[in-house]
């Protein structure tokens, strides 16, 4: 149940056509030709609209859910109020978002270039972009085809944004090559100095940055994350990444594939970080580790030691989860005990 002030879905839409598009597969008495006009909430969900369940806790919410039709696990068809049109997923929440991205896909860039925009002589902007209020693109950057610029975006020179991409309001780039298909959301700012300085009783002398930030394609980036641009090797973001809002990625770090790194994550200078890395809210990395392909931290851990591949840890200090929850029961025992003596 969408605010009309905010998205406007396509549609109506038939069942039989969001089957396809979900890779689901109908119910028996499910009607393919069954018209649906958006997505909501088991809970807000209208005759009219498509809704889902994947976690089975809320399956007390499928059953008194009015909503004209679900996807969901077929394990829990059985739960569902009779009239009910059912889409059955072995992966109900992917296949969820498939649905959803079809009522509600991304805008086609709007081609042109605002009256206040700046733009250099030396810049190089690819067909059919978008380039908001206020933005400015400096000398010898260059922008790949319908790519968005949003307002107030700050291009620095000779930076590279490929095709596709999408740079939210008031974002700044700087020392960076993006590649296709990015998404930098607002007040993102990417390649300032990394903090790096020499320290001696004359005081914090700045070293010179001299590296860049390399983002890999489809990359997604939250509001307000920093990345630093490297002190002479470069910072590196692998392809396919997800970053939340308010992470802090110093210099010289490298992303493997596919990372997810959850809001206000900090990961120190130099550290190395595999593929498909999992980092929950509010860790903290030390610097010049590693952390291997796989592994998993949970929220808000510190992690000051290599973490192997495919392990999970936790914790501060972050020790493997199992020995984490040792300690944790170990000390809430020793703590009774003290109770009971007292």
């Amino acid at each position: 149940m969408t605010d009309p002030r905010f998205y406007s879905p396509v549609g109506p839409l038939a069942l039989g056509r969001l089957a396809e598009i979900a890779a689901a597969a109908l119910a028996p008495g499910a009607d393919p030709r069954r018209m649906f006009r958006d997505v909501a909430p088991l809970h807000l969900a209208g005759a009219e609209e498509v809704s889902f369940l994947d976690n089975r806790r809320y399956r007390a919410a499928l059953e008194a859910s009015r909503a004209g039709a679900c996807v969901l696990h077929p394990d829990l068809a059985s739960a569902a109020p009779a009239g009910m049109m059912l889409l059955l997923s072995d992966h109900p929440y992917r296949a969820y978002a498939l649905i959803a991205r079809a009522f509600h896909a991304p805008s086609a860039p709007k081609p042109g270039v605002a009256a206040s925009a700046v733009i250099a002589a030396a810049a190089a902007l690819g067909p059919d972009c978008e380039v908001g209020p206020g933005a400015v693109i400096e000398s010898a950057a260059a922008v790949g085809a319908r790519t968005v610029i949003g307002a107030n975006v700050w291009i620095g020179p000779g930076v590279v944004i490929g095709e596709d991409c999408r740079i939210g309001a008031n974002a700044t780039l700087s020392h960076c090559l993006v590649g296709d298909r990015v998404v930098i959301h607002r007040g993102v700012c990417i390649g300032e100095d990394g903090f790096g300085f020499a320290t001696s009783r004359e005081g914090h002398l700045p070293v010179p940055q001299l590296g860049r930030v390399i983002i890999g394609d489809d990359v997604d980036i939250g509001a307000n994350t920093t990345i630093d641009r490297g002190s002479g090797p470069d910072t590196v973001i692998g392809p396919g990444c997800r970053i939340d809002n308010l992470v802090q990625i110093g210099h010289n770090v490298v992303l493997g594939r596919g990372c997810v790194v959850v809001a206000q994550v900090g990961i120190s200078g130099s550290t190395k970080v595999g593929d498909f890395v999992m980092l929950g809210g509010q860790v903290g990395i030390a610097g010049h580790l590693s952390i291997g392909d796989g592994a998993r931290v949970a929220a808000k851990s510190g992690v000051s030691k290599d973490v192997p591949p495919g392990t999970t840890v936790s914790g501060y200090p972050a020790f493997p989860v199992k020995e984490h929850w040792r300690q944790v029961a170990t000390l809430a025992r020793l703590a009774k005990r003290e109770t009971k003596g007292d």
